[in-house]
């Protein structure tokens, strides 16, 4: 199903051809996110990120903003904490445009010091957006707070003191230190031609460079983050520390979540919203990274119902440690599991996606028909193990964003 060639230079090109489908997806994939960033360099990825879209060589922004346009498809990028990508989607008559304007943007960009200094200001009501979003906001604590003083903890913005004094010079050396061709995937689904691959291989073939260096390895550390908002609702996220994106027990994690907080059936939305009425909403969810995880469960709720909602949260998720879940929660967790994988990966956007990520995180490909067995072949007792392995109450910790309490307060709700 997928095919995967490496160039001489080290950039891999992975495809997979959809039959009966007219549009293709195509993605370059860079294994240069937030946590390959200094202090210093904080946020300068994903400033480039924006700046490929100012205006290159051979195009000016506008002319960008057009030709995107003319392709009657879609472009567009996104930063994370492990990498960077740049993707369109369009018709398969429009392939070679699309990867003529992606290469163009990418390895081509003008970083003209006046669209910089513009675009510092729109990255900076970003950042204000975000400050603004209780959920977010609780997350990006969450991650100042467990990974005290390292990459991994730092905002993919970056912040306003960190964006200020870079300039077009600046991210163009950035640039040309991190993007090497050794962590560069072109991940290609849909509709396409082999002159199409050819095109890729000719592109990006004589890039020069190496490979980056690893992220330094994460260390977990338990913690109380709190963030005075005025909010009329307090947003409050619990973790455990989890599994990386790649563990060979992923599988089981996802069954675990889905049976504890996902979704109208799961264990926390009846007992604590349709039981008690504590919040309007509670999910849990697992964010996995190259070496480590966590495992999140967060809930929005007013703070009079604080105290009984973490009390009742607590309580669900120890009997799940001491008892597993039932044979009745296993299945229906296995099939929403194995839906959300088979129509998700129907688009040539979502299968793009799941080529290149897993690729440049884990350097291999799991196939849909393997991710159904793999669901399959998780058994009760393999989720009771999980559950009691990772729900370490001594390593529980709370990031909480509203009309907080203080952290004294917190740590004792949580530890009794």
């Amino acid at each position: 199903m997928y095919e995967i060639e490496t160039l001489k230079n080290g950039v891999r090109i992975v495809t997979c051809p959809m039959e009966g489908y007219r549009s293709a997806a195509l993605g370059i994939w860079v294994g240069a996110g937030s946590r390959q960033e200094t202090a210093r360099e904080n946020g300068a990825t994903h400033f480039i990120e924006h700046m490929v879209f100012k205006g290159t060589w051979r195009r000016t922004a506008e002319e960008l903003a057009k030709e995107m346009d003319g392709v009657g498809g879609q472009v567009n990028a996104f930063t994370t904490k492990e990498c960077t990508c740049f993707h369109a989607r369009s018709l398969d008559s429009n392939l070679p445009r699309i990867t003529d304007l992606l290469s163009d943007m990418v390895f081509s960009s003008r970083m003209d010091e006046e669209d910089v200094a513009l675009e510092r200001g729109v990255i900076r009501e970003e950042i204000g957006m975000y400050e603004d979003t209780p959920d977010d906001l609780c997350a990006e604590e969450l991650y100042k707070k467990v990974y005290p003083d390292q990459a991994i903890s730092r905002p993919i913005l970056g912040t306003r003191e960190s964006l200020a004094p870079m300039t077009g010079t600046f991210l163009k050396a950035y640039m040309k230190d991190h993007y090497l061709p050794g962590d560069i995937i072109l991940s290609l689904a849909g509709s396409y031609r082999e002159e199409d691959v050819n095109r890729l291989r000719d592109t990006f073939g004589d890039l020069s460079g190496g490979k980056n260096p690893p992220a330094a390895p994460a260390r977990y550390r338990p913690g109380i983050a709190v963030r005075e908002k005025d909010n009329e609702q307090n947003h409050l996220t619990l973790a455990f520390p989890s599994l990386p994106y790649g563990s060979e027990e992923r599988f089981a994690l996802q069954l675990l979540s889905a049976a504890l907080g996902s979704g109208m059936s799961s264990r926390l939305f009846q007992r604590v919203r349709e039981e008690k009425g504590l919040c309007y909403s509670i999910y849990s969810y697992g964010a996995g990274h190259a070496d480590t995880g966590l495992f999140c469960i967060y809930t929005a709720l007013g703070r009079e119902t604080e105290e009984a909602a973490l009390s009742t949260i607590l309580e669900v998720v120890s009997r799940v440690a001491d008892e597993g879940i039932t044979q009745e929660e296993l299945d229906r967790a296995r099939e929403q599991s194995k839906a959300n994988v088979l129509m998700g990966l129907e688009s040539t956007q979502s299968l793009m996606n799941h080529m290149g990520r897993s690729l440049l995180l884990t350097d291999r490909i799991t196939t849909p028909e393997e991710m159904l067995e793999r669901y399959d072949s998780v058994t009760g007792e393999e989720i009771r193990a999980l559950a009691r392995k990772i729900f370490d109450f001594e390593a529980l910790s709370l990031s909480a964003v509203g009309r907080v309490r203080s952290p004294e307060a917190y740590e004792r709700l949580l530890r009794g």
